[in-house]
């Protein structure tokens, strides 16, 4: 088959897989730098301690480690899973986020710093899922599912909403607190 001549401008499955995957993450990544300018962390709310220093929030185990998110009059808890990525998460706690809303599926916001990209990356996603898009600097909740695959470099999970992620289901951007849930 290798030998078969194709007539020109034809190409083959895999390269259109390919070009699917780059127009998908190039268009991502337009959106986000345009969106970029509007969204990101309320810096008067953001935990300003340095990375490397021991917090209360960064000392308790991710593993069993509860968030919760609240937007509007809705409260969300999420579990969180034990990485670095998510330590480096917490630790920016508590933290107000205007996140804007990417491709009716995912509600997205800047980080007010770079955290751990130490974490597990994957190129799928669930609803639910709390993410770290590096090296973006953007965490970001799937509220749908479209079985697209993520383009590399992946990323990285941080969590997932026990209940209530339709919350984020609407459309334009919402104002979420993140903070450590009180009963851990």
């Amino acid at each position: 088959m290798a030998d078969t001549p194709r007539a020109e401008g034809v190409n083959s499955v895999e390269e259109e897989k390919d070009c699917d995957e780059t127009l998908f993450f190039g268009l991502r990544a337009f959106a986000m730098a345009f969106i970029h300018g509007g969204c990101g962390a309320d810096k008067s709310t953001a935990n300003t301690a340095l990375p490397n220093l021991p917090t209360k929030a960064s000392s308790l185990k991710a593993q069993s480690m509860k968030i919760r998110l609240k937007v509007e009059d809705k409260v969300m808890t999420a579990t969180l899973i034990d990485s670095k990525t998510t330590r480096a998460f917490v630790s920016l706690l508590p933290l107000t986020l205007t996140m804007n809303d990417l491709f009716r599926r995912e509600k997205f916001a800047h980080l007010p710093r770079p955290i751990s990209e130490e974490g597990k990356r994957t190129h799928t996603y669930e609803v639910g899922q709390l993410v770290y898009w590096s090296p973006g600097r953007d965490v970001a909740i799937f509220y749908r599912n479209y079985g697209e695959k993520i383009p590399n470099p992946g990323i990285i999970v941080i969590g997932k909403i026990d209940s209530g992620v339709a919350a984020l289901d609407v459309a334009g951007s919402v104002k979420v607190t993140i903070e450590l849930h009180d009963e851990q």
